[in-house]
């Protein structure tokens, strides 16, 4: 009897971090160091708009003049996120992130944000998998 494949609801980090769109990058990196995260779902108003990754940062910073202190998280940003449902299984979420070289899944219910699933969170899906899997030489 095989095992049904597992929804990313059991990986994904619930109510993860987020950051305002009208920040700085200086204060998004404090948020991502502090949390030990390299991905925040952008927010304007209460609305998710986008994602702001570690790599995003580093891109703009790496511009000459840049000074993170007065670039807002606006000019930074990616406007469309992978998005998708607590209920979507893994190999579906894992093989349209691998498709798309996504670092993350944005999660939502009904329009509200309720998780982020990131290529560690489905590290940890494949490590569990593996474990529960028996084997025979």
């Amino acid at each position: 009897m095989s095992k049904s494949i597992p929804t990313i609801q059991k990986y994904m980090t619930v109510l993860p971090h987020t950051i305002g769109i009208d920040q700085s990058l200086a204060f998004a990196e404090k948020v991502m160091s502090q949390y030990h995260v390299r991905h925040l779902p952008v927010l304007d108003a209460g609305r998710l708009v986008g994602i702001l990754s570690d790599r995003d940062i580093r891109l703009v910073e790496s511009f000459k003049d840049v000074e993170a202190e007065k670039v807002k998280v606006e000019e930074a940003y990616s406007p469309d996120p992978y998005i998708t449902k607590p209920t979507a299984s893994l190999s579906e979420v894992c093989s349209e992130m691998i498709r798309n070289k996504y670092g993350c899944a944005i999660v939502e219910d009904h329009h509200k944000l309720v998780g982020i699933f990131t290529w560690i969170d489905a590290l940890k899906a494949f490590s569990d998998l593996m474990e529960s899997t028996r084997f025979k030489h």
